[in-house]
């Protein structure tokens, strides 16, 4: 089967345009043409797990956690990447993705706590809320080459299309006072110019790079824009599951309850341990910065993969039980549902979960 079969299908699951915008998924080392036959879930790309994924010829490994994150500078021999570009193994990271997505990682530690399903996201992180709109007003004969100098510094973006505009033709005024170089008309008088306002969308993490891109390529000497910032809408995809139990539940079982759905023997809990609980929420992976949301929706249990000390106290002061489970700990159990998932709609492939991979830290 073409690896790029696999990838329209991960894609339906976890849509990577619904990742954090700081992520890196989706296909990070291969071929969309090349021939798969095994695939190998894990979480780390450890060297553990690439010695497994020879072992069992796998010729694609999922790594939840990305592999390839910041820039590379160099690739040797030693290095898992090194390994598997040589061997032609491809690589597929759905991390954030598959968090947010329907029946993700989130949804796995809810269904763990015993949370209804009518469960709501703990933060909103959709695409539009980081994301600003961009409005700069340009020359006629200056549109293009600014339009395109914002998209090559990262904006025009939406879901699957680049470079997206919409303009509209104007008349801009302006009184050049002394001292000024204006690039049209003169200094000293009102002056009217034929220009075109570009509106295109721009992530928040390219905003510098940006506004540098448009002041590089505009004519004018002080170039006019706006930049507005887009809110969330009401309902929409984001990190975190927050929600109610079908019945009030002592926070004793619910502790019971996510080592058992987890397959862990051991948790780290902070906070009251007994006592009825009807509202809880869970973040997977480290949501320490998440904690404020679950405090201010009050939550009476947050279920984790790490928080920072300080945190865990702020946490228990407010009467919340802390469940920390280590951080891959509250990841990895969604790797065998992903597994079969894809087993439905691929038979023709074989999956493997990782007996190599495994949180870093173990409780003695």
């Amino acid at each position: 089967m073409k690896l790029s079969a696999l990838l329209e299908i991960l894609e339906e699951i976890a849509p990577t345009r619904h990742a954090e915008p700081w992520d890196n998924v989706g296909l990070l080392v291969g071929d969309l043409d090349q021939h798969i036959s095994r695939v190998l879930f894990t979480i780390d790309y450890t060297p553990a797990v690439t010695q497994e994924g020879r072992d069992k010829n796998c010729d694609c490994i999922i790594a939840y956690h990305p592999p390839i994150f910041d820039a590379l500078k160099r690739i040797l021999g030693t290095s898992p990447i090194y390994d598997a570009i040589r061997r032609g193994v491809a690589i597929y990271s759905p991390h954030t993705a598959l968090d947010v997505a329907d029946g993700g990682t989130n949804d796995m530690l809810a269904d763990a706590i015993g949370l209804c399903p009518d469960r709501q996201p703990l933060r909103i992180t959709d695409a539009k809320a980081a994301n600003y709109k961009l409005v700069v007003f340009a020359p006629r004969d200056a549109a293009d080459k600014v339009a395109e100098a914002l998209f090559a510094a990262g904006a025009g973006r939406i879901g699957n299309y680049t470079s997206c505009s919409f303009r509209s033709p104007g008349t801009g005024t302006f009184f050049a006072e002394e001292g000024a170089n204006p690039a049209v008309g003169q200094a000293g008088q009102l002056e009217r110019a034929e220009e075109v306002r570009i509106e295109t969308i721009l992530p928040i993490s390219r905003v510098e790079q940006a506004i540098a891109a448009l002041k590089k390529s505009h004519p004018y000497e002080e170039p006019a824009f706006d930049l507005l910032q887009l809110a969330a809408p009401p309902q929409g995809r984001g990190q975190g599951r927050i929600g109610t139990l079908t019945s009030p539940t002592d926070r004793s079982a619910i502790i019971a309850r996510i080592k058992k759905e987890l397959n862990l023997p051991h948790l780290l809990v902070a906070g009251p341990t007994t006592g009825q609980i009807t509202r809880a929420a869970c973040c997977a992976g480290s949501c320490g910065d998440i904690l404020n949301d679950a405090i201010a929706q009050k939550v009476e249990l947050y279920l984790t993969g790490e928080l920072r000390h300080h945190d865990a106290l702020r946490a228990a002061q407010h009467g919340i039980t802390v469940v920390a489970t280590l951080h891959s700990n509250s990841e990895r159990a969604v790797l065998k549902r992903l597994a079969t998932r894809l087993r439905e709609r691929l038979p023709e492939l074989e999956f493997h979960l990782s007996q190599s991979d495994r949180d870093p830290f173990t409780i003695q």
